[in-house]
């Protein structure tokens, strides 16, 4: 009889083989582990922009346990056929997490104007900078950190908070256009 454990992303709890749930923490960490197993038997050290799949997956992971409590698990979802260039990477960070915002909004109403953006910023600004936290370990312990690829996830950092930066700075240019029109003091 194997002890195997599901690592299975659909709504049904994962259990061990003895049919102990397994709590979703666990089995974001489990689905964790096993993207990094399948990436370091993929990782070519002759690659530039492979590594920063990782960052991606990690970001989205940390993200995904941000948002978890608001969202449910797996609230943001891996694309396949991706373009892993920093600009790509960052994009995807920025605009898959970003796409969270009215929802949040919806999930607290007690939040208004620039309370509930900052608080969002918050919560996705610390999944990301745990995501690349752990991207950058996940690489030093696959000794594929540095030169070129260490460039390009300073790169993507940087791309993703000017991102971020400039959500947020639209979001309040909205909001004071919205308070403008409809006869407010911004």
């Amino acid at each position: 009889m194997s002890n195997s454990i599901s690592v299975n992303t659909r709504a049904t709890p994962a259990t061990a083989s003895n049919d102990t749930a397994i709590s979703a923490s666990t089995r974001a960490k489990m689905q964790l582990n096993v993207s990094i197993l399948q990436e370091s038997a993929s990782v070519s050290l002759n690659s530039e922009n492979d590594p920063l799949a990782l960052v991606y997956k990690s970001a989205i992971t940390s993200i995904n346990e941000q948002l978890q409590a608001d969202f449910g698990p797996d609230a943001i979802q891996n694309a396949s056929g991706q373009d892993n260039s920093p600009e790509g990477t960052a994009g995807r960070i920025v605009s898959l997490s970003t796409a969270f915002f009215s929802a949040f909004q919806q999930q607290h109403s007690e939040l208004e104007g620039d309370d509930a953006l900052n608080s969002f910023m918050d919560t996705i600004k610390g999944g990301i900078e745990k995501g690349f936290k752990e991207a950058r370990d996940i690489l030093k312990g696959l000794k594929v950190l540095g030169g070129d690829i260490a460039t390009n996830i300073d790169k993507t950092y940087e791309l993703v908070q000017k991102g971020l930066d400039a959500f947020a700075s639209n979001q309040r240019q909205a909001s004071s256009t919205d308070e403008a029109q409809s006869g407010k003091v911004a």
